[in-house]
């Protein structure tokens, strides 16, 4: 079933771009010599600049300023025209930068996969991290990132579950343009600031009541699980959302308590976006930073005694990369390991992004009966 999907959704975007090249080849075809001149000179600038600021050429601010003046040109004598070269330019240089950025990550981490190969990330070897020894394995760190993003998910899914089906099938109207707003408000706290917390109460509590030492995995699990919280409510809250109102209607009609309608019609219709929620919040809690670097105690290790000790405390990936680039050397072994956690990050969290807007994709033909 993925593998039809993931198949279709590429046939479906290749056709798309297909689509609009056609559509704006049309377009250049109907255009009198101003507009199809404007829009070259449009092109020509933008492409410029974008090739100067990555040569780091001193003429990128003239292309830019070139490209400005005939936007602003465009935009008195053909605003349409201009609106549309403008809009596709932007989106070009968007992928474009994703794509460099990708490049440029795989090409830093190369060294680091040469010299050490797959004992980098392989599990079964020494697993040890000693830059004295000329010891480099990421697998504490990628461990450390599985078990704080395990705690993460277990605060988030649930929670976020419930807080959905609370917005979208129980709350009164009133009550629910309150709870949204200040749910998704929360995503907009600084991560700094969860950190803060973590550090100054949730830290000593956790490791006071279960007599642990500062820095466990778990007590950073629960603070990246809220902070986690505001994605997985708001994508599984429209995807509840997003359910007819003659199903719901219909169970009721039958007899049905609005609790058996949530559990029984609400939810299996709506699971593929409410696992897309998931998901996501998976991908923000692997991908934290900065709440995790400030309660962690960086020690590169895998946990102790077992390896699935979340009490224990170790490093992650974000939090590897924040406290070690400030003072490692370009070009050393330490810098391209340091890229090469970017890229495991990269590949991890795009993954994740890919198959959730696959499966949010399915839900909405399920709900449009395709």
């Amino acid at each position: 079933m993925f593998n039809t999907i993931g198949i279709r959704t590429i046939s479906q975007t290749v056709s798309g771009i297909w689509g609009q090249t056609l559509a704006m080849v049309r377009t250049a075809a109907e255009l009198d010599r101003p507009s199809l001149l404007l829009a070259l000179a449009q092109i020509l600038f933008t492409i410029a600049a974008f090739v100067g600021f990555v040569v780091q050429s001193a003429w990128t601010i003239t292309f830019l300023y070139g490209f400005l003046m005939i936007a602003g040109i465009g935009w008195v004598a053909r605003q349409a025209l201009t609106a549309k070269v403008v809009t596709f330019l932007m989106t070009a240089a968007t992928l474009s930068t994703l794509g460099l950025i990708a490049v440029f990550l795989v090409m830093e981490a190369l060294p680091a996969f040469r010299t050490a190969g797959l004992d980098l990330v392989w599990p079964f070897g020494s697993n040890e991290w000693s830059t004295s020894a000329g010891q480099y394995s990421l697998v504490p760190m990628i461990w450390g990132t599985a078990l704080t993003t395990a705690v993460a998910i277990l605060v988030a899914a649930p929670f976020g579950v419930a807080g959905a089906l609370f917005i979208s099938d129980i709350a009164p109207d009133w009550l629910r343009e309150i709870v949204k707003p200040a749910v998704e408000l929360l995503a907009g706290i600084p991560s700094i600031v969860y950190g803060f917390i973590g550090f100054t109460l949730i830290n000593p509590y956790v490791g006071n009541l279960l007599s642990i030492n500062p820095g466990a995995l778990f007590a950073i699990g629960l603070v990246i699980g809220f902070m986690a919280l505001p994605t997985v409510v708001s994508v599984a809250e429209d995807a509840l959302s997003a359910v007819p109102g003659s199903m719901k209607d219909g169970s009721l009609a039958m007899g049905a308590t609005e609790w058996q309608t949530m559990k029984s019609v609400s939810v299996p219709t709506a699971f593929s976006g409410i696992s897309a929620g998931v998901l996501l919040g998976i991908g923000r809690a692997i991908g934290e930073t900065m709440a995790a670097t400030v309660m962690i105690s960086h020690s590169r290790r895998l946990p102790q005694p077992e390896l699935y000790n979340a009490f224990d405390s170790t490093e992650t990936l974000t939090t590897f990369i924040a406290a070690s680039y400030g003072h490692v050397t370009p070009g050393e072994m330490f810098w391209s390991t340091l890229f090469a956690a970017g890229v495991l990050l990269l590949v991890i969290v795009t993954g994740l992004g890919i198959v959730s807007s696959l499966i949010e994709r399915r839900m909405h033909r399920k709900l449009e009966g395709q």
